[in-house]
């Protein structure tokens, strides 16, 4: 209870956001029920476990053993037909494919797209693109439910389920598969900076019956489920499409310029803006910091930067890294304030903390985890 004036105001608990029928359930929903799922968030219009445990027991966990995801969230848009190359070439800056937003674009044929989302409506925006293009292409939502297992004993797990074949494809690369006749493409990808899979069930009927094989199999390698690990993510210097990157923000402020192919035969939405971003070039920029001080928890609101004295950004993702004993994080900031080694204060919840701008990733820049 907080005294306000004259009145009494009651804190607004998040974790008592009750659940409804217009939000969606995966596959695996009730599985993560029985396993104890301790609560959820709205992804995609579709609930999302956060936690099934204290968050660093289940990041300790991640990073020695193997953890399975329930992120039948990443809804897929599936865009096929003659002319389905030529959008998918439309909405993306990649000759080859690569991210819209953060979302990962699989070809599975000649003529068959899937764009595997982060949390916006890609499925709108793209029917709105198409409508008025002229191209023969089909764009649905498929029956596709993606399960990850993520961790250093995902690899021998996925070799006991699909086969060495399947566990030695490369970093971002795929397979159709199946599992005890429930059809699966296997991809070597995943949010967490270690070895990990992404198994998209193609039949939703059986997400309980994937789920439990998994976990049969995965015994063997003490897997547990459990939510995402933001601690992870951030160690990677993997961003969170809505926090750290949203519409408001260009490839080039994010670091994501890399993505971005401005010389690609085919033309695409953005083209001129990036190429006149790239020439002028950004006045801010996102970048690593560390905050000194005790551990901080996950940040639930974009927190203010100040440098000598003034407005300087926003954190846009925080938290505490129990295997670097660090408070690391993400910030927006103007491109004076980005640089090595600059000083800021941040307001936290608990008060104003000093921070400095560092590198990012914090672990493993050169993604060799993943990639082994």
């Amino acid at each position: 209870m907080v005294e306000q004036g004259s009145r009494q105001l009651t804190q607004f608990d998040m974790r008592l956001i009750q659940r409804g029928a217009r939000l969606r359930r995966s596959p695996y929903f009730d599985a993560t029920q029985r396993y104890g799922c301790r609560a959820y968030t709205v992804y995609n219009h579709t609930f999302l476990p956060s936690y099934y445990d204290d968050p660093v027991s289940e990041y300790w966990h991640l990073i020695e053993h193997v953890a399975v995801w329930d992120v039948g969230v990443e809804r897929q848009v599936e865009i096929s037909g003659p002319d389905a190359f030529t959008l998918a070439q439309r909405l993306t800056p990649r000759d080859d494919g690569g991210v819209i937003n953060d979302p990962v674009l699989l070809r599975l044929a000649e003529d068959r797209f899937w764009f595997s989302l982060a949390d916006s409506d890609v499925l709108l925006w793209a029917r709105g693109v198409a409508i008025n293009a002229g191209l023969k292409v089909e764009i649905a939502e498929p029956d596709v439910w993606p399960l990850q297992l993520q961790g250093p004993k995902s690899k021998p797990l996925v070799a006991d389920l699909f086969g060495d074949r399947v566990a030695s494809m490369p970093y971002y690369a795929f397979s159709e598969a199946s599992l005890d006749s429930i059809p699966v493409v296997v991809t070597r990808t995943g949010w967490t900076g270690e070895v990990g899979y992404e198994l998209y069930l193609r039949d939703g009927n059986q997400g309980d019956a994937l789920w439990e094989r998994v976990m049969a199999a995965g015994k063997t390698y003490q897997i547990r489920p459990t939510g995402p690990s933001d601690i992870r993510r951030i160690e990677a210097g993997i961003l969170n499409y809505g926090a750290d990157m949203t519409l408001a923000d260009n490839p080039y402020e994010v670091g994501l310029g890399w993505t971005v192919d401005l010389d690609k035969s085919q033309d695409f939405i953005g083209r001129a803006a990036l190429r006149r971003i790239k020439a002028e070039g950004v006045r801010r920029k996102i970048a690593g910091i560390e905050i000194e001080g005790p551990p901080i928890e996950f940040n639930e609101t974009k927190w203010a930067v100040r440098q000598d004295g003034r407005p300087a950004g926003q954190v846009t993702s925080a938290i505490h890294s129990p295997r670097l004993k660090k408070n690391i994080g993400y910030a927006m900031l103007p491109l004076p304030a980005a640089e090595l080694g600059t000083r800021l204060t941040i307001a936290t919840p608990g008060g104003e903390r000093a921070a400095r701008v560092v590198p990012k990733p914090f672990i493993d820049p050169k993604k060799a985890i993943p990639k082994s």
